[in-house]
């Protein structure tokens, strides 16, 4: 496969997509470079991925934080040599009716689902640029296609996660970079994201749901294929979401 030997770099590596997607290359013989704020969990996940036989560093990450996330990439950069995929995956969404004036939470999501996209991209770009090969996988959701009640600012900055991607392809592809970028889109997947809501009456609902969510595998399978794509093509963006999700 196309992905063997390749470096990938997770953020929010810790839990959900991320560690699925870490497990899933590492198996296919990727060398993954993992970032997360939870560093007992990266610990976790590294002894489970070295004991399969796979290729794994970690490193404490708050994507907040952009000199800790240049550290990510110079350590990914130090072990092996390169950075073939960086992936931005560190999300959350308190989500909330914006008549409950959630600030912090607004921030949160601000700081996290956009700086820390940028971020990464500031953190990795120079050096994609300067091996003329790279790839982004950005994590986004089903939200950035579409709004509604409660979710308003979520979406608006998943949506931003969308207009980066687009903007980053088209500078890159006009550079003739050879790096190329995919939006990933899931829709309901069993990831603590839903931890992360506040409000008593919007956990509810969620929790109350007769909807099965997807598997983090199904999504890391995805990305898997994204990134196995020969050079010359581009996988833009994958919404997946489960098939009774309306």
């Amino acid at each position: 496969m196309a992905v063997k030997n390749k470096v990938v770099v997770i953020t929010g590596a810790s839990s959900g997509i991320g560690e699925a997607t870490a497990k899933i290359l590492a198996k296919n013989g990727a060398k993954v470079v993992l970032g997360a704020r939870r560093e007992d969990r990266l610990r976790a996940i590294q002894e489970d991925i070295e004991a399969a036989g796979g290729v794994v560093a970690i490193q404490k990450t708050d994507v907040t934080k952009l000199d800790e996330v240049r550290n990510l990439a110079s350590m990914a950069v130090d072990q092996f040599g390169r950075i073939d995929v960086w992936m931005n995956n560190a999300g959350v969404m308190p989500q909330s009716p914006l008549i409950n004036g959630d600030v912090k939470g607004w921030n949160q999501m601000i700081d996290v689902n956009i700086k820390g996209v940028l971020y990464g991209i500031n953190a990795s770009l120079d050096t994609m640029r300067a091996q003329g090969d790279g790839q982004y996988i950005n994590t986004a959701s089903v939200a950035a296609h579409t709004s509604g009640i409660n979710s308003g600012v979520y979406s608006a900055t998943k949506a931003a996660v969308k207009m980066i991607s687009d903007s980053l392809r088209e500078e890159e592809a006009q550079a003739k970079s050879g790096i190329r970028v995919t939006m990933i889109s899931p829709g309901a997947v069993a990831t603590e994201l839903p931890n992360h809501i506040t409000d008593p009456d919007i956990k509810k609902k969620f929790e109350s749901s007769d909807l099965t969510p997807l598997s983090p595998d199904r999504i890391a399978q995805s990305i898997l294929y994204a990134i196995d794509m020969p050079k010359d093509a581009s996988v833009n963006e994958i919404v997946i979401r489960p098939t009774d999700q309306v």
